[in-house]
């Protein structure tokens, strides 16, 4: 059994916790919390599971990390706080780890990370001989593996376009709707997220490295971006009141351009409501979905709608995220010590993982 750590409870982290003690290979040996009214508390309770864990939460990262685990999950925001995020997770490379995570998304494309990411890493894997990979949804699996899959069933590939289109008032990260995305703010205020070259900072990696396993050159990544304010003051059931004449819905395009033409496309369409931008792509139903579309011939469209923690789909979103690490992680340690990437690291079967209840 592969001795591993689950550093954060958040919304991946209660994720990462289920995920890791459903998997036959992986024994969940510490939970690592910031809260101090989490510590001591039971993994079990912390993640939504019915039954205790035997694990008890603990803020000593030093004493965890002294026990040397074979694998860490970072499930730690890094939205917020890139150079913590960073620090910790070569801190548990140091430490001999095979470290996954969602967080800090220019590692999703190791390749052309800027080398104030990069180096800090590799420098740790040299020290340390862990290895890191670093995955999502959207980034994530949603804009490489699957549409790269679903374009070997085609004659001919026109464009790949990737959606995400969700109702950010599902999410429970107030913090990232409101002043990172900008949802609920003046339409004069401009979201970081998506601030000019920030979106190909996030999603240009996913649209180099479909290039790259497509074998095409890109002339260049361009960007696009639309905003829609609301019409009427919304009430959500997580984040409060958003005004109306604030942002309400935006749509943007990070666009891989090849021979002139924008071939490989990730599209967000993000709204606090469903009545706003109602002449925007719209999820095949519920709060939001991701889609691959593959125009050529065939046209192929596939929608994936996940659900979890009471049918949420951002939820579900985020246990598929953590399904796609927590289940490369044997891979990893069988692997050699490195720095890896998604056509790297194989999506693999759910290999001991199908069983009666």
């Amino acid at each position: 059994m592969i001795s591993t750590v689950v550093w954060g409870t958040g919304n991946v982290g209660r994720a990462a916790i289920r995920a890791v003690d459903a998997h036959p290979a992986l024994k969940l040996t510490n939970v690592i919390v910031n809260n101090p009214d989490k510590v001591g508390r039971d993994a079990g309770d912390l993640s939504g599971l019915d039954a205790e864990l035997g694990v008890a939460a603990t803020d000593d990262i030093d004493a965890v990390l002294a026990a040397s685990p074979r694998a860490v999950v970072y499930a730690a925001s890094g939205d917020i706080r890139p150079d913590d995020a960073l620090a910790d997770i070569c801190r548990a490379i140091r430490a001999g780890a095979v470290v996954v995570s969602p967080a800090l998304y220019p590692l999703y494309d190791p390749t052309n990370a800027p080398p104030e990411l990069r180096d800090p890493v590799l420098a740790a894997i040299a020290e340390g001989g862990g290895s890191f990979f670093a995955s999502g949804v959207d980034p994530g699996w949603g804009n490489d593996v699957l549409p790269l899959l679903l374009s070997g069933l085609g004659s001919t590939v026109d464009v790949i376009r990737c959606q995400e289109i969700f109702d950010y008032s599902t999410y429970d990260q107030p913090d990232s709707v409101r002043y990172l995305v900008g949802m609920g703010q003046p339409m004069d205020y401009l979201p970081p997220m998506i601030a000019p070259s920030i979106p190909t900072m996030v999603w240009g990696g996913q649209i180099r490295m479909m290039a790259r396993a497509l074998e095409v050159e890109l002339d260049e990544i361009r960007e696009t971006l639309d905003r829609r304010a609301l019409d009427a003051t919304v009430s959500t059931a997580t984040m409060g009141e958003f005004e109306a004449g604030t942002q309400g819905a935006v749509r943007f395009e990070v666009q891989g351009i090849v021979d002139g033409e924008p071939r490989i496309v990730i599209e967000h369409v993000t709204r606090i409501h469903p009545f706003c931008a109602t002449d925007w792509p719209m999820p095949p139903d519920g709060d939001g979905a991701h889609r691959v579309i593959i125009e050529g011939r065939p046209r192929i469209e596939v929608s994936v709608e996940c659900t979890d923690e009471g049918g949420s789909r951002s939820a579900g979103g985020n246990a598929t995220a953590v399904g796609r690490l927590v289940s490369a992680i044997d891979w990893l340690v069988d692997a050699e010590p490195g720095l890896y990437d998604a056509l790297d690291v194989p999506l693999r079967p759910a290999v001991g993982k199908l069983r009666n209840r």
